[in-house]
């Protein structure tokens, strides 16, 4: 099967939460798009995945389904900090984690960033395992006062050290 990976605007926000909606089942959190979900649900000119500030991928199945969301933010000077990885379970374990990452990584080299930062719930331990094997260290947590009680973790990578050159 193959999947391609494209670029997006705020059009595709609502496939994007649809993607997400889906993982939340999986995991049995509560649904709530309005507390969640403001970056996805800001209308332009306020959306934070707009060139040159920022960007937003997608990957669409044969049929053209969202099945994989990543996003990224330029925080400072050196930093993009990456949101809104996703991807269906059923394709999970197939590298296509890793294309959607490595699609980003490379958004940030190409803006001259060197330091890439991600936050990712406790309970998402197979994502855990790749940005491990990618080269993040975990660094820091976080409690939100979220309707799910989520508590994160701080990955944090720096470009400039040697690993592969897309992740």
């Amino acid at each position: 099967m193959t999947f391609h990976i494209e670029s997006v605007g705020h059009e595709s926000a609502a496939e994007v939460i649809e993607l997400i909606h889906r993982v939340f089942d999986e995991y049995g959190f509560s649904w709530e798009p309005e507390e969640e979900f403001w970056d996805l649900l800001t209308d332009p000119p306020a959306f934070p995945y707009v060139e040159p500030r920022g960007a937003i991928w997608v990957m669409r199945d044969p049929a053209g389904q969202v099945v994989g969301s990543i996003a990224a933010e330029r925080l400072d000077g050196p930093t993009v900090e990456l949101h809104r990885l996703y991807l269906d379970a059923r394709l999970r374990g197939q590298g296509l984690g890793r294309r959607l990452f490595g699609t980003a990584v490379d958004w940030a080299r190409e803006q001259g960033a060197w330091k890439i930062e991600l936050w990712s719930d406790t309970r998402f331990e197979d994502a855990h395992r790749l940005y491990e094997r990618l080269g993040y260290v975990r660094t820091d947590s976080r409690e939100l006062d979220d309707a799910n009680d989520t508590i994160e973790f701080k990955y944090e990578r720096d470009l400039r050290e040697s690993a592969s050159p897309s992740c």
